[in-house]
């Protein structure tokens, strides 16, 4: 990987974490939200809910418009996407490490 592709899973990473944040991530993946609407779901203050909104917005995973006076977030599926991708690539290192052990263990 190169070094933005790095960055970018740590951001990922980083942001996927947090419990809050994987919550609010289903959520707005089901449907765009308001922050305040978000809010309301969690016994935090509005100002933590909308960091944790702007974690997810900085590591891509949420996009954020405005409508009026709200702030509507909604799920980037493409980038959950990429996430997957990065799973994928790590778990077929590992599968082809696993393979190479058998292999080793059947020669001797």
């Amino acid at each position: 990987m190169v070094e933005q592709d790095e960055e970018r899973a740590d951001a990922f990473f980083h942001a996927l974490a947090d419990r809050t944040r994987r919550d609010i991530l289903r959520r707005v993946l089901a449907g765009e939200h308001s922050v305040s609407a978000l809010a309301a779901n969690y016994d935090m203050s509005f100002a933590a809910v909308q960091k944790h909104v702007a974690v997810l917005e900085r590591a891509g995973l949420i996009t954020k418009r405005r409508s009026g006076r709200e702030q509507l977030a909604s799920g980037d599926v493409e980038a959950i996407r990429s996430v997957a991708s990065m799973l994928t690539e790590l778990e077929d290192v590992w599968r082809g490490r696993i393979a190479r052990i058998d292999e080793l263990l059947k020669e001797n």
